[in-house]
């Protein structure tokens, strides 16, 4: 049969190590996982916009609790506020696993997304909260007032990166 009755694409090789000494090497087809991974400044880029996000910790009797927030950022990283006694804020008292996912995209051939594993870092200061209220206005539109007053009850919570993950389908071109 003619291969290209099949829309046959020969895949990209990379030469990968046989064993740990080095004895022998082989190409393979590169990875759907190494062609779609974003860039760290892809990354950057991404989170950038103003995509919401999910939020997901660990709820009391050891299921995950999931919230769509929205976010900024404090020093770089990653931040979302919430009220001090919200669910999410005493999962994270208990136990600081958060995972973060921010993502887009209707059809397969467009997903994109980030997703951050790692730890939550409380913090209640009104200063902080303020500072990110500030960073979520510039993003999504300036926040009410009355928003802004509620900051004396409220905490940011730092997603301090452990892992990233990363995925860009538009790199495949439309192809699987």
């Amino acid at each position: 049969m003619d291969p290209t009755l099949l829309n046959f694409q020969p895949q990209k090789l990379r030469r990968v190590t046989w064993n740990e000494a080095g004895a022998g090497t082989y190409d393979c087809p590169m990875s759907r996982r190494d062609q779609i991974r974003m860039t760290d400044e892809e990354i950057a880029a991404y989170l950038g916009e103003p995509h919401l996000c999910t939020i997901g910790t660990v709820g009391p009797g050891g299921t995950i609790h999931m919230v769509a927030m929205n976010y900024g950022f404090i020093d770089g990283t990653p931040a979302f506020w919430t009220y001090q006694k919200a669910q999410k804020t005493k999962n994270l008292e208990r136990n600081p696993t958060i995972s973060m996912l921010v993502d887009s995209g209707r059809k397969y051939s467009e997903l994109r997304g980030v997703s951050i594993q790692g730890r939550g870092e409380l913090i209640t200061d009104t200063d902080a909260v303020l500072a990110l209220a500030d960073s979520m206005g510039e993003r999504y539109g300036r926040l009410a007032e009355d928003a802004r007053a509620s900051a004396p009850k409220r905490a940011v919570v730092k997603v301090v990166a452990d892992k990233i993950l990363s995925w860009d389908h538009t790199k495949l071109g439309g192809r699987y």
